[in-house]
């Protein structure tokens, strides 16, 4: 396990024994003072599986307003705003977000400090295409389920919802942080009038190898 993963967890299960469990998101923003080696999920390009999931669907999907939860330091943003959408991307981290303005500071994207769990409330049902990728996973699985709804919640009708996460089966050891994900968890979705397109469950190339779901939803009109 790399030392970065090992401060990410450090932090994590300081301020949940605190009863604060997501202020270690900036804690650690604020401690790697600009070095992005620092953070764990920062590799400073686009994420691959939402850039074959783009190349798969080039020309089929509309592009309108888009949002990217839990947005990091911002290239998966900035790679929708360069195809033509409308991109509001937020992150519950202010240090996260000034880290973005810096890296992109003529970019389109609306990047803003935002709490998934106190969203404005003028996202609910409104974007297009809303784009989740490792932020449940780093959740304790306490707070899953709300923020399953919580994301549903900002996708319009007829809009699509792109989730991407670890997996792992029931009779897995669920592990430490990041958690992968139960397909049942990820069932939620669908409990808040989203349709599955399609699911996908396969093997990541990394060291070690990495379980993926990625799972495409729609909203019913």
């Amino acid at each position: 396990m790399s030392q970065e993963r090992k401060k990410a967890r450090q932090l994590d299960n300081e301020a949940v024994a605190d009863g604060r469990p997501l202020d270690w998101f900036e804690e650690l923003y604020s401690q790697v003072a600009g070095d992005e080696s620092g953070i764990p999920w920062a590799d400073m390009r686009l994420n691959p599986n939402l850039a074959t999931w783009l190349e798969d669907r080039r020309g089929s999907v509309t592009r309108q307003s888009a949002l990217v939860v839990g947005c990091g330091l911002g290239d998966d943003a900035e790679e929708l705003a360069s195809l033509g959408w409308d991109v509001t991307a937020f992150d519950i981290s202010p240090t996260c977000i000034d880290w973005c303005h810096r890296r992109f500071p003529d970019s389109s994207v609306n990047y803003l400090a935002a709490d998934l769990f106190d969203a404005p409330p003028e996202w609910q049902r409104t974007f297009d295409f809303v784009f989740e990728s490792y932020t449940l996973q780093v959740l304790p699985p306490d707070l899953r389920s709300s923020a399953i709804q919580l994301i549903a919640n900002f996708v319009s009708s007829g809009g699509r919802l792109l989730v991407i996460s670890r997996g792992r089966d029931a009779t897995d050891d669920p592990g430490q942080m990041p958690w992968p994900l139960l397909r049942e968890e990820l069932d939620g979705f669908r409990n808040c009038g989203l349709n599955v397109v399609r699911f996908e469950n396969y093997i990541e190339n990394e060291e070690p190898p990495v379980r993926r779901f990625r799972v495409d939803y729609q909203r019913r009109i």
